[in-house]
């Protein structure tokens, strides 16, 4: 018996080697030790801690640890990641998120379910939330003076190109209008501190807003977040007639470049140092006195190193006033920046974020945010 174990256990690991099953079906992890042997999938750690939840349509084993018996070993042979990928995965729409294993748990756990429990991508018109090119219903929104949340009704509409919200249910002018050209929208459960939270930005007057919303049911959240990608993919399709559609898949939404606090002095370096929250927002740095405010005490515009911006580990000499110790400065062609970070890992991740930023050429239309950064009052 046990070196039936065995003998099952050594053809499953070779399963392994196959095209397709060395990664995670369903985030792409690498080196997966889990497998659904009601699905056919082989999965990492975490995703099969989320197939659990769909007991009813997956049941997961451990491939090092659990016994396989040998028709289970047969069916993850006939079946596989690739297998599974193409009975599963026929018509994902091309806006649609497909989380990887850095993308937060509801992201990856709407995702499962979609595929195995709704089967959301084999049939065109299960992917109505989100493909319609129109979606209205209420989220809660926290409140930009207060920080209450309450029930605001939102609506998106891609013909007209927009997203907007009601602070009355019955209100017949919406509070905010937010173009869909400058909308972003990142999850943000650590953040916001809810699992469902969604960050909401767009462009008022240049200047960047936030709004922090939610619902209790994850799968409404997240056909929000694919709605506000397809009215986006449609947007940009239209204005940039030419495009790949995989150059404009990495302008649907993004992710900030890096999040966390730092303390900053003013312009003449001469004020004392104030802790701020700083958020790395493609070529935008921008501080808040608090995570969740909803507009920025500042913008920052970080351009590429041949328009003579560079980064520098530490502050000039004779600067004072800063608790922290770890400096970083960044020069601008018209004054240098000044931040502190607590730890030197923290001024290490931050270096390496700005890098990122200052090494990428700056596209023609990233000339014209930088004026406009240089001349506003």
């Amino acid at each position: 018996m046990a070196s039936d174990t065995n003998k099952n256990r050594q053809c499953l690991k070779k399963l392994l080697s196959k095209p397709g099953n060395g990664n995670c079906a369903d985030c792409g992890a690498a080196d997966p030790e889990w497998a659904s042997y009601t699905l056919g999938v082989f999965v990492c750690q975490n995703c099969s801690a989320l197939h659990r939840n769909i007991a009813q349509v997956s049941k997961v084993k451990s491939i090092l640890l659990d016994p396989w018996s040998k028709f289970e070993v047969e069916f993850m042979d006939s079946m596989g990641n690739n297998a599974a990928k193409a009975k599963y995965e026929q018509i994902v729409p091309a806006f649609y998120h497909q989380p990887t294993h850095k993308d937060c748990m509801l992201l990856r756990d709407q995702w499962i379910r979609a595929k195995y429990e709704r089967k959301e991508f084999v049939s065109v018109e299960r992917q109505e939330p989100y493909s319609a090119g129109y979606k209205e219903g209420f989220l809660w929104k926290r409140g930009r003076d207060n920080g209450q949340y309450l029930s605001r009704k939102f609506i998106l509409s891609e013909r007209e190109g927009v997203l907007k919200y009601f602070n009355k249910h019955d209100a017949r002018e919406p509070k905010a209008i937010m173009k869909i050209n400058t909308v972003n929208a990142t999850f943000q459960p650590e953040k916001i501190g809810t699992a469902n939270a969604l960050q909401i930005t767009y462009l008022k007057d240049n200047s960047t807003r936030n709004i922090f919303v939610y619902h209790e049911d994850g799968k409404e959240m997240v056909d929000w977040f694919n709605a506000i990608r397809a009215a986006r993919f449609h947007y940009l399709q239209v204005a940039f007639p030419g495009a790949l559609t995989s150059d404009l898949l990495p302008k649907l939404t993004r992710n900030y470049i890096k999040e966390g606090y730092m303390e900053k002095t003013g312009p003449k370096h001469t004020e004392g140092f104030k802790k701020r929250w700083f958020t790395m927002d493609d070529r935008r740095l921008m501080y808040f006195k608090d995570p969740l405010d909803a507009y920025a005490r500042g913008e920052v515009f970080i351009g590429g190193k041949e328009n003579s911006y560079t980064v520098l580990a530490g502050l000039p000499p004779n600067i004072q006033g800063f608790h922290w110790q770890f400096g970083i400065t960044i020069v601008t062609p018209d004054r240098k920046f000044l931040f502190t970070c607590e730890i030197e890992e923290d001024q290490k991740n931050w270096i390496a974020a700005f890098r990122t930023v200052i090494n990428r050429p700056m596209l023609p239309q990233e000339y014209a945010v930088e004026a406009y950064f240089k001349h506003k009052p």
